[in-house]
């Protein structure tokens, strides 16, 4: 996929459409930094993301179906960084490519 270097688009910041660079860094998961901290854990309990406490636990459930397969690419993290306030904000969702090249 080829993206240009720069494009205009709207800054969340300045609150209106500026240049933008626009930059790919690497994708990470939701609690890459520190996944295991007591905190951390506690907050993915409240969210819902963990099962609860008592008999709600992975072994009271029936085994899910699998995802047969894998997937061909992963998705893009673009970063773009406004040149008048030198902030930078992301994309909201990415667009699976094998490889993103700027021209």
């Amino acid at each position: 996929m080829k993206l240009p270097k720069t494009i205009r688009r709207l800054c969340p910041y300045c609150k209106k459409h500026t240049q933008h660079k626009v930059m790919q860094s690497k994708k990470r998961a939701k609690g890459s930094a520190h996944p295991l901290t007591v905190g951390s854990k506690s907050r993915t309990r409240k969210r819902g993301q963990w099962r609860g406490y008592g008999n709600l636990g992975k072994y009271s459930k029936p085994p899910k179906p699998k995802m047969s397969g894998k997937k061909q690419s992963k998705k893009t993290d673009l970063r773009y960084e406004c040149t008048v306030c030198k902030k930078k904000h992301i994309q909201k969702k990415g667009i699976r490519a094998k490889r993103v090249e700027f021209k």
